[in-house]
C-alpha cells in the first residue's frame, strides 16, 4: 500500500495553509475557465471535511454528469492523495497514480501541500483550483446552468451576509478549530482551540433549537460546512483529536440537526465511515502512532428518527431531492450505518 502516514502531525504547530490555486470557474470565464459540462473532473477524499462540502454540494445541485468525480484513497502515502481504489491505481479520467501530478502539470516544483477538493482540468490535465472556501459557492452560483432541475438555492443574495457571518464563526471555532485542538503541541494551545469548539457548538445549540436550518427555512452552504464536522465529531474528533467535553450524540439538539441532515438525499449518501476513521488514524501517526483504527462507535443511531420537521422549514424550498446516487458513486457496506 505505500502509506506511511504523516508523522509530523501532532509534532509541529498546526497551522491551516491558504489555497495556493484560487482561480474560479465562471459563467463567464474571466479566470480563463469556463463552466463547461465534461471539461473538469472534481478530485475529492469521502475522508476529509473540506472536500465532503463539495461532494454535498455537487450531489445536492445535481452535477455528477457534468462535472466527474474522482475519488482519491483514504490512506496517503508521501507522495500525496492517490488513485489506488481505481484499477491498476491510476484515475480512469485523468490516467495520474498521484494528484500530485496535476500539481505539477499548473506549476513545476509547487512547494506546498497536495490538497484536496481540487478540480482538474481534464483536457490538459492541469490543477485549476484547490480553494475549498470558494469552490462550493461556485458550484451554487456560477455553475447555475448545470444544475438539474428542482435543484435548491444554497446560496441565496437575501441571505448571504447572514450565512458569511455563521459561516465565518463556524470555520474558525468549529470546522478549524477541531484541527487546531487534535494538532496542538502544547497544553495551553490545546486547551484553548478545544474550549473554542464547544463554546461555539453551545452558542449554536438555541439557535437550532428554535429552527430547523442555520439561516432561514431551507439548507443553505452553512448547514453544509456544520454537517461536514458534525458528521466526524464522534467518530474522529472526539477521541482522536481530544475534543471530548461531550460527544455529539450527547446533545440533543445538534445531534438531531445532524441526523435530521444526514437523512437528507445528498448528505448522509456521500459520507463514508470507514473512509473518514481509516484516514484519520491511519495516516496521522504524530497522534496515533499504532495506527490502530477504533471498532466504534456504534453507527445505527445516525438513521434513527429526530422529529426535525416539527421546527418547519423545508429542505430544498422550492426544489426537489436529488435523484438515486449514482451506481459507480454509492458508499460500500462498511462505510455506511
Amino acid at each position: 500500500m505505500g502509506g506511511g502516514g504523516n508523522s509530523s502531525y501532532g509534532q509541529t504547530a498546526f497551522k491551516r495553509s491558504k489555497s495556493h490555486f484560487a482561480d474560479r470557474i465562471t459563467a463567464d470565464g474571466r479566470d480563463g475557465w469556463p463552466v463547461e459540462a465534461g471539461r473538469y473532473r472534481l478530485v475529492a477524499s469521502r475522508a476529509c471535511p473540506w472536500a465532503s462540502r463539495a461532494l454535498v454540494s455537487r450531489r445536492l445541485l445535481g452535477l455528477e454528469e457534468a462535472l466527474s468525480l474522482g475519488v482519491a484513497d483514504p490512506i496517503q502515502d508521501d507522495r500525496s492523495w492517490r488513485f489506488s481504489l481505481d484499477p491498476d491505481g491510476r484515475d480512469p479520467v485523468l490516467g495520474f497514480r498521484f494528484l500530485s501530478e496535476a500539481y505539477d502539470r499548473r506549476e513545476t516544483g509547487y512547494p506546498g501541500g497536495v490538497s484536496v477538493p481540487a478540480i482538474v482540468d481534464v483536457p490538459s490535465g492541469k490543477l485549476v483550483t484547490n480553494d475549498y472556501q470558494q469552490l462550493t459557492l461556485d458550484l451554487a452560483t456560477e455553475w447555475r446552468a448545470l444544475h438539474r432541475d428542482g435543484a435548491p438555492d444554497l446560496y441565496p443574495h437575501a441571505l448571504r451576509d447572514e450565512i458569511d457571518s455563521v459561516m465565518a464563526d463556524v470555520y474558525e471555532d468549529v470546522n478549524n478549530g477541531v484541527y487546531r485542538a487534535g494538532f496542538a503541541t502544547d497544553q495551553e494551545e490545546y486547551e484553548a482551540a478545544c474550549a473554542g469548539v464547544f463554546r461555539r457548538l453551545e452558542l449554536l445549540t438555541p439557535r437550532l433549537e428554535r429552527q430547523r436550518y442555520l439561516v432561514g427555512g431551507t439548507i443553505t452552504e452553512a448547514d453544509i460546512r456544520l454537517f461536514t464536522t458534525l458528521v466526524r465529531f464522534d467518530a474522529v474528533y472526539h477521541g482522536h483529536f481530544k475534543c471530548n467535553r461531550w460527544k455529539l450524540a450527547e446533545n440533543p439538539v445538534l445531534w438531531a440537526y445532524a441526523r435530521d441532515l444526514y437523512q437528507t438525499p445528498g448528505f448522509g449518501d456521500t459520507v463514508d465511515f470507514d473512509h473518514i476513521k481509516r484516514h484519520y488514524y491511519q495516516v496521522h501517526t504524530g497522534i496515533n502512532p499504532t495506527r490502530i483504527v477504533p471498532l466504534g462507535p456504534d453507527l445505527s443511531g445516525w438513521l434513527t428518527p429526530h422529529h426535525r420537521a416539527e421546527l418547519g422549514g423545508r429542505p430544498f424550498g422550492d426544489g426537489t431531492p436529488p435523484g438515486p446516487v449514482p451506481a459507480d458513486e454509492e458508499i460500500a457496506a462498511p462505510g455506511r450505518p
